[in-house]
């Protein structure tokens, strides 16, 4: 190894160790496709925001293995340094980083034996081109007809699949109709914050989203612990009121009472005055509103006909 080369790895390895040392969230993202120019624009546009880092993954994976003394969470990357994969050091929000990534992208052809990231669909119409250029259309079984002294689409053809590698005809075909399909950028693979990896999409969960699963998790805890027998923070408030309800059906079928259970015996006893008081009582309030006394009259307070028994009263 020349001095000259040892240098440089000196100069990647102390730099990767300070941003190591300085940034805990990284995005570990793909670069298959991506050019320099384009990682270029990239870099430009995360300005102040993020600093991209690439690097062979054996000089990857070494820097990270001398800093597992100093931070063992970092072992958690190591998985992850694999292909063609780079960093992005995050400062600012995650997902604001996140979304300027998805955003810088930029079109490809179709080339041949590439491995399609999306469906890839012609439209149906004129191609502008000449009838001798059939025998495109009909190796790929593709219906044409010739429309003013050139080849028109008679529908649209779903010629790619995602997942499918590109054949020399469609992409030949492609670039004959100047349709560059695909769109190649810094892809996210994983998310590293603070020792922990995730996806990315879990950065499109909103705060709603947030409550809504913390919300569903107490109710499942609950039920479990109701389930099982087994008392915990979610649960007991559902077992005193189970509780509370055995007792009050108990001391309606028998002699025992108690102050919750009076207001239930009572009203199983007369329904009907409960009824008639309520109309009563509804209809006297705005008697009183409407006519108020020159006096100043107290209003006679009424005698509280509402059930109005709680867990406690």
């Amino acid at each position: 190894m020349s001095g000259a080369e040892g240098s440089k790895k000196q100069k990647y390895f102390a730099k990767l160790t300070g941003l190591l040392e300085e940034y805990t969230k990284v995005f570990i993202v793909e670069v298959d496709n991506v050019g320099s120019n384009h990682l270029q624009k990239v870099r430009i546009a995360l300005r102040g925001k993020a600093v991209i880092l690439m690097g062979k993954n054996t000089m990857v994976r070494k820097v990270l293995r001398g800093q597992l003394a100093s931070n063992p969470a970092l072992e958690a990357l190591l998985p992850l340094v694999r292909g063609n994969v780079g960093f992005v050091f995050v400062k600012e929000d995650l997902a604001e980083v996140r979304k300027i990534l998805i955003r810088e992208k930029v079109g490809a052809p179709a080339k041949a034996g590439a491995i399609a990231p999306c469906d890839v669909t012609i439209p149906a119409g004129g191609t502008g081109m000449e009838p001798s250029m059939t025998q495109f259309f009909q190796a790929l079984n593709i219906a044409t007809k010739i429309n003013k002294g050139q080849i028109e689409i008679t529908n649209d053809v779903h010629i790619i699949k995602t997942g499918q590698k590109v054949g020399a005809s469609e992409s030949n075909l492609l670039q004959k109709l100047n349709i560059r399909p695909f769109q190649y950028g810094l892809l996210i693979k994983s998310v590293y914050d603070n020792g922990t990896i995730y996806s990315d999409s879990v950065l499109d969960l909103s705060d709603d989203d947030i409550v809504a699963k913390f919300k569903q998790g107490v109710k499942n805890i609950a039920a479990i612990g109701l389930q099982v027998g087994y008392p915990t923070v979610a649960s007991v408030p559902h077992s005193l009121l189970n509780g509370y309800k055995n007792i009050l059906s108990v001391a309606v079928e028998t002699d025992y009472s108690f102050k919750q259970a009076d207001k239930v015996k009572a009203y199983l006893a007369n329904p009907s005055a409960f009824a008639a008081a309520a109309p009563a009582a509804s209809s006297a309030a705005p008697t009183a509103s409407k006519a108020a006394a020159p006096a100043k009259e107290e209003p006679k307070e009424e005698e509280d006909e509402d059930m109005g028994f709680g867990l406690f009263d």
